[in-house]
């Protein structure tokens, strides 16, 4: 079984226990030692690597974003917070997740079954498995897409769109159309345009230059309509 070695951070004694002991109640959660101020608990993950840390965001001496800003190595990132609305910056740190203060139990543990599929995921040595999904920074944290589950990519700007069959608001992340292309098996997702990447069990239809999925009808850019006819052969 996948046990992840976790370290906890937080400057109030209180929070602090209530980590501890949550951790305690998941198998898979090993807690290796625990710091009530930042300086220690950074001294320490520079000499000893650590699959999971919780830190807290608000502290006193340095603050959970430049905690873990400043690590060489870094481990997977669940940051807590006693705040709602705040200037986070964990977009670059890339954390899987961050719990609201007062922390619920079942809040908790969605985020620790995360951790645990995400370090199975990043440690898949499968290639076949990796295939099936991958995860995303959306909306402040790590976001698994199945790939079995997406329609279409749209390119929006900076940003892509993640269209989910059966799902009515895609999940919007930073990163080019190229770059989550080439997380896709090639032989099921194809580029029809310069803005669209679709799932080729997904189209219904292709003619005119337009391609009909279940919902909506994509153009096929001038440039993509010799390999798109030479892929649809088979359709």
């Amino acid at each position: 079984m996948t046990k992840l070695k976790c370290i906890a951070i937080d400057d109030e004694p209180l929070a602090l226990s209530l980590v501890e002991e949550y951790i305690s109640r998941f198998p898979y959660l090993q807690l290796v030692r625990s710091f009530e101020d930042a300086i220690s608990g950074a001294e320490y993950l520079k000499n000893n690597p650590v699959d999971l840390l919780f830190v807290d965001i608000n502290m006193p001496d340095i603050t959970g974003i430049d905690l873990v800003r400043s690590l060489a190595s870094k481990p997977i990132i669940i940051f807590t917070t006693a705040y709602k609305n705040f200037a986070f910056e964990g977009f670059e740190l890339e954390a899987l997740d961050y719990l609201l203060k007062p922390i619920d139990i079942s809040r908790f543990t969605k985020a620790a079954e995360k951790a645990v599929e995400f370090y199975n995921y990043k440690n898949n040595t499968n290639p076949a498995a990796v295939e099936e999904s991958f995860y995303v920074y959306s909306e402040y944290r790590m976001v698994k897409v199945n790939t079995a589950e997406i329609e279409y990519l749209e390119s929006m700007e900076d940003y892509i769109k993640i269209h989910l069959t059966g799902q009515p608001k895609p999940v919007l992340t930073l990163m080019s159309l190229k770059k989550a292309q080439e997380k896709l098996p090639v032989d099921k997702f194809k580029r029809i345009h310069r803005s669209y990447v679709i799932a080729v069990n997904k189209v219904k239809s292709i003619h005119n230059r337009k391609l009909k999925l279940a919902d909506i009808e994509l153009p096929i850019g001038e440039s993509y309509t010799e390999s798109v006819r030479t892929w649809a052969k088979n359709f």
